[in-house]
């Protein structure tokens, strides 16, 4: 696939925003255009400069997705939408698991794939929050990953 996960620079944040709102228009069908338009800014400005961010670039650094963490908590993992189902995703939680020791994840709860992707990746639901990080009524879904015993 010659697919690599690289940190993220200040540089790659306009290719990043375009893979973000792509993946949203394709993942979060709950979301109205005036939400999106509201989150692109926050998004951009505010969430991306937050966190340790990585992208997975092919060899022609093209992003196809990118992830990032706080505080060993997956903040963000979105995927293009034409790269979506060829192991990217896994690429990438595995990454944050294994390198950035993560063992937290919030989900939209409307988000049924990416809710059916971190329990197939060993996380389970310990909580919900009625609504999203900005006050909005989307429910968030914390979820933790389960250790092997």
């Amino acid at each position: 696939m010659g697919m690599k996960i690289v940190a993220a620079v200040k540089d790659d944040h306009a290719e990043i925003i375009k893979v973000w709102e792509a993946s949203v228009r394709a993942t979060h069908l709950f979301l109205s255009e005036e939400d999106i338009l509201f989150l692109r800014p926050l998004v951009l400005n505010e969430y991306l400069p937050a966190v340790e961010l990585y992208c997975v670039k092919d060899a022609s650094t093209k992003i196809h997705g990118f992830l990032g963490v706080l505080d060993g908590k997956v903040e963000m993992l979105f995927l293009d939408p034409q790269s979506r189902g060829n192991g990217l995703g896994r690429l990438l939680l595995d990454f944050a698991v294994e390198k950035l020791r993560v063992t937290k994840v919030d989900v939209n709860e409307q988000n049924q794939a990416a809710l059916n992707f971190y329990e197939h990746m060993g996380f389970k639901v310990v909580g919900r929050s009625p609504v999203d990080g900005t006050g909005k009524p989307f429910p968030i879904l914390q979820m933790e990953l389960r250790l092997q015993e």
